[in-house]
């Protein structure tokens, strides 16, 4: 008699022997207390400190925020009824869509729910309504666009991350046909940026589109948090815009902008759209409420800005191993699985600091990582108790710290 059981059994050792089984910490968010959390152990419940949270900005714990979800849950109730397709929209869409639009300067957007589904539906479908389309991602491209791609079905070419040289190349071997081409903005493992106007020049230059994922910049970056193409002045050159609702503005969705046929071109033809439930309105409301405080507050911003400097110049001056970024993604290189879990599990149950340990197959084996991500709402105390649990926690586990001589230059 066959034994099901034992092929997901196999399957699970197998990713325990390569030091690869996700552990999922027990945690209960503080509304107005971020980034303090309660953490649910076996030992019992303790505060702690998150320092690996999307929610950048806090704007999860804002009470405009907070406040748009439970007014509009109270008014709409809690479920949007269904598919839009069925239920029709819920004016909180169609207000968020708009709001949307008007941050990315493009004619229309479109909600889902996640970045993870806009994505891989966004891409696929866009590539499937182009005849003979040749798709060009980026190397580092998140798995949400890589399954874009891969459901398409449409021919694909990788070029090297970032490497404009060989994009073009790609291009010009393309020669006439029809081409997509796919990247981020800022990339969210080492924290680096793409150069959206050279991208843009070449896609002019061989009659090429652009698919550009803000997942970790909306709100973050530009006058009015549109993102790294709107800082560089760069968002009327894309054609379709992609982010989240679920990092700084600090809710849940992902949604998609461009122009209106092409919104309106997968409205009609992407499944991940046309069969799934829609947000809830409480969800669009407070997703709407979070852009528009944004657009007009770079407060957060500026104060975020200032903390992750700090961050970084702390923990080099004590030796820890910060790779050098430009954004606010703080990577400590600890380059094997083992001792990456092992340094993450020390920080939580020794000092109450959570951060999630990054490993294969997000990044690369022998790069893996503490992925750190300060926000404004972490004090200067929170940065120095951090820089001493991290030197305890290295010091303990034998692993190498840099010179501080080198560490502050």
């Amino acid at each position: 008699m066959m034994n099901y059981q034992n092929f997901f059994t196999a399957a699970l050792e197998r990713l325990q022997e390569e030091r690869r089984y996700r552990v999922f910490a027990d945690i209960e968010r503080i509304a107005g207390q971020f980034p303090t959390a309660l953490w649910h152990s076996p030992e019992g419940t303790r505060k702690i400190t998150v320092w690996c949270s999307n929610d950048y900005l806090g704007m999860g714990q804002s009470r405009d925020v907070t406040r748009a979800m439970v007014e509009t849950a109270w008014r709409l109730g809690t479920g949007a009824g269904g598919t839009r397709n069925i239920s029709g929209n819920s004016h909180p869409i169609v207000e968020l869509e708009a709001e949307l639009a008007d941050l990315h300067g493009k004619e229309a957007g479109l909600v889902f729910t996640s970045g993870y589904v806009s994505n891989q539906t966004g891409i696929s479908t866009l590539a499937k309504l182009i005849p003979d389309c040749l798709i060009l991602s980026d190397a580092l491209n998140h798995n949400s666009m890589i399954e874009g791609v891969r459901q398409s079905g449409c021919d694909k070419v990788i070029f090297r991350h970032n490497d404009l040289d060989h994009l073009e190349e790609l291009l010009k071997a393309a020669g006439d046909r029809p081409k997509l081409i796919v990247f981020e903005s800022v990339y969210s493992m080492d924290g680096d940026i793409a150069p959206i106007h050279a991208i843009c020049d070449l896609a002019e230059r061989y009659n090429a589109m652009t698919y550009l994922d803000e997942v970790h910049a909306v709100g973050m970056y530009g006058p009015r948090g549109g993102g790294i193409a709107e800082r560089d002045g760069a968002m009327h050159r894309v054609d379709v815009i992609e982010g989240t609702l679920g990092k700084a503005f600090g809710v849940m969705g992902g949604y998609l902008t461009g122009t209106k046929a092409v919104m309106d071109a997968i409205r009609s033809f992407a499944p991940g759209f046309i069969f799934t439930t829609a947000l809830p309105p409480a969800v669009a409301a407070a997703a709407t409420a979070s852009i528009r405080h944004l657009k007009a507050s770079g407060a957060e911003r500026q104060k975020h800005q200032r903390q992750v400097a700090r961050t970084k110049a702390v923990l080099a001056g004590v030796g820890i191993p910060v790779m050098d970024t430009v954004t606010h993604i703080v990577p400590v290189m600890v380059g094997n699985a083992e001792a990456c879990k092992a340094a993450s599990d020390r920080l939580l149950e020794r000092h109450g600091i959570y951060i999630q340990p990054i490993n294969y197959p997000t990044v690369p084996r022998g790069t893996e990582r503490l992925r750190i991500t300060p926000g404004p709402l972490h004090t200067d105390e929170h940065i120095n108790a951090l820089a001493a649990a991290l030197v305890e926690v290295w010091t303990a586990l034998k692993l190498p710290l840099q010179p501080k001589a080198q560490a502050a230059e």
